[in-house]
């Protein structure tokens, strides 16, 4: 990785508020891939897969207490308000994200969101049933910290549930100069790093009955998708051109990692993990 760059959250912030628009038109509300168990399913479709695994994985119900970090606009969190009947508690580094939940996915009196950085979250110790983190891991440099403060929040008996973007086990030179790190720095990310060490840092975090499954066949559907929209959006819409092709947009470079994240996808380098673990009672 070029040691000019340095994750920050500042940084990540205003890749999600520059991007805001592009986002929407090319993702959605759901800010993740979509899980394409038959391959016929429509893109909302397979993000709500998605959201079902995790609330699966939660063992999320009625009045279930739900920290949600990096919720993005919402979305999931009000699916898992509606449908499941749990409390949750969403927390995004982006403004930009947080208004739009607020004013398009909040529901009364089961939904809360918040700005706020995970490693200064200020929630109470033992608060929550479920601790769940869905495509944000990626934003995180130091993941024992992540890791301790998810246990740290959550009841004893709780789970922790996470998605996330990972790399091949031992990727070659090529592979990480040329995809992994360079998908870092394109998508204003602190990693895309190999299961081993979510798992070291989540057991050394005190978790218990930690679970993997690598999703990244049923997921990688997602980037062709979204690729083939984006090359849509500049033969059709001019707001497209006008961002992507202005050096005033710095984060315009994201249009371009689509493709690269799709080739990875196809090459083996990038994987899809999906993980669950529990505090001992």
């Amino acid at each position: 990785m070029s040691t000019d760059y340095v994750p920050t959250i500042d940084g990540a912030a205003s890749h999600y508020d520059d991007l805001d628009q592009f986002y929407r038109e090319i993702w959605g509300e759901h800010v993740h891939h979509g899980v394409w168990f038959t391959g016929k399913e429509s893109d909302t479709e397979a993000a709500e897969n998605l959201v079902k695994i995790v609330a699966e994985l939660g063992h999320t119900g009625a009045a279930t207490d739900v920290c949600d970090i990096g919720c993005g606009y919402g979305a999931t969190a009000k699916i898992l308000a509606q449908r499941y009947g749990a409390n949750v508690t969403g927390m995004t580094i982006s403004s930009v994200q947080l208004a739009y939940a607020q004013a398009n996915n909040h529901v009364p009196g089961k939904t809360t969101f918040m700005v706020r950085d995970w490693y200064d979250n200020q929630l109470p110790a033992n608060r929550f049933d479920v601790v769940q983190t869905v495509e944000s891991l990626e934003h995180m440099p130091d993941l024992p910290t992540f890791f301790r403060e998810c246990y740290r929040v959550m009841k004893p008996g709780g789970r922790l549930v996470a998605t996330a973007w990972m790399s091949c086990e031992n990727p070659d030179p090529v592979a990480k100069r040329h995809f992994i790190d360079a998908i870092t720095r394109e998508a204003q990310i602190a990693g895309v790093r190999p299961e081993s060490e979510f798992r070291a840092a989540t057991e050394a975090a005190g978790f218990v009955n930690y679970q993997f499954k690598d999703y990244a066949p049923l997921v990688k559907h997602t980037w062709p998708l979204c690729a083939l929209r984006t090359v849509k959006g500049l033969l059709t819409k001019p707001h497209y051109r006008s961002f992507l092709f202005s050096s005033r947009n710095p984060n315009r470079i994201f249009a371009l990692t689509l493709f690269r994240i799709w080739l990875a996808y196809e090459l083996g380098i990038q994987r899809y993990g999906i993980f669950s673990a529990e505090k001992p009672v």
